[in-house]
């Protein structure tokens, strides 16, 4: 009885994807500005700061494939 009702209406993730398209088709896209133009003086003062904040960190990888991020002074707490 379960079963044969999941079957039709598929996966999880096909479920999302058509409740997702649904809230499309109310809301329209999730972005319609044009990706060309110049940048704000806050967007560039934003760059510079996440700049430096990733410039602090370090992305160390193990042997076994997995990777992770430690910071390049512990010492150092300015952006943190």
């Amino acid at each position: 009885m379960g079963k044969g009702n999941s079957a039709g209406k598929g996966n999880a993730s096909q479920r999302f994807m058509r409740a997702t398209g649904k809230l499309r088709v109310i809301f329209g896209p999730a972005n319609r500005s044009s990706l060309v133009h110049d940048m704000t003086e806050e967007n560039r003062a934003l760059l510079v700061q996440r700049e430096r904040e990733t410039q602090q960190w370090e992305t160390v990888t193990r042997a076994d494939g997995s990777t992770y991020v430690v910071p390049r002074n512990p010492e150092d707490q300015s952006l943190r």
